[in-house]
């Protein structure tokens, strides 16, 4: 999920876990067996993922990859190290794990919502409604999912920023999403060149991590006069600041 002498300690403590996982299970040997049915053993399993992911998560978001270890990791879930390896081998994998989980979901729904407002506005689709539409997803999440949620979207924020590994990082799990935006944007704005919209939605993806982080930057720039934790605000000024910023980078570069 050999022998003790013939393998190294690494090894042996991993396969230990995996075997700490597997007690319960039930034998397909004989109908005398003890042990927990299938289902039961499943969920015990995925709830028990979902435990490390959500303690990778919260970690993560709080201290960057480079700050956490899968000690730590193991530690703020309650289960053995070994066990964190088990479900998902290396850091970084474990990382990747959680990266994905929510960023399948944000963008699904982000797909899923310019579509139906592309399909049902034809040809008066406009800027604002494309953003608002792509928009709404990530801001409601952080609304109404929960921590987990919040946590998530500081993570996103952090990722965008690290040079090491966050263009390839967002690349993979964002890219489809956004080019989709940006095909529906290049119908609104004809004029615009692909250096333009890629240009434009560069500036967009700054805006709206930074946002979505919640980092307290604006309360204390502002004197508490905007706060940053008030992200229905946020998604308001954020569709008409990115509509303008879009229409204002029409032309810059030849098509």
């Amino acid at each position: 999920m050999s022998k003790p002498d013939a393998s190294p300690p690494a090894v042996r403590s991993i396969a230990a876990a995996r075997r700490k996982a597997a007690v319960g299970a039930p034998s397909v040997q004989g109908p005398g067996r003890r042990g927990r049915p299938p289902k039961a053993q499943a969920k015990a399993a995925g709830e028990t993922r979902d435990l490390i992911l959500d303690a990778a998560e919260d970690l993560f978001s709080k201290h960057g990859f480079y700050g956490v270890t899968i000690r730590e990791v193991a530690r703020e879930a309650g289960v053995d190290t070994a066990l964190v390896h088990y479900y998902f081998g290396a850091k970084r994998d474990l990382f990747d794990a959680v990266f994905l989980r929510r960023a399948e979901v944000w963008n699904d729904d982000r797909v899923a919502a310019i579509d139906r407002y592309a399909e049902a506005a034809g040809p008066d689709m406009t800027l604002e409604g494309l953003l608002e539409a792509f928009l709404r997803p990530p801001f409601e999440w952080s609304l109404k999912g929960g921590p987990g949620w919040k946590h998530y979207a500081a993570l996103v924020a952090q990722t965008n920023a690290n040079p090491t590994f966050g263009g390839e990082t967002m690349a993979r799990y964002f890219d489809p999403a956004i080019r989709r935006l940006i095909e529906l944007i290049a119908v609104v704005l004809p004029g615009a060149s692909e250096v333009d919209l890629y240009w434009g939605y560069h500036n967009l993806s700054g805006a709206l991590t930074l946002t979505l982080g919640e980092t307290g930057r604006l309360d204390r720039l502002s004197g508490g006069l905007a706060r940053s934790g008030d992200l229905e605000t946020a998604g308001d000024y954020m569709v008409r600041f990115a509509a303008a910023g879009f229409r204002a980078v029409v032309g810059m570069s030849p098509r």
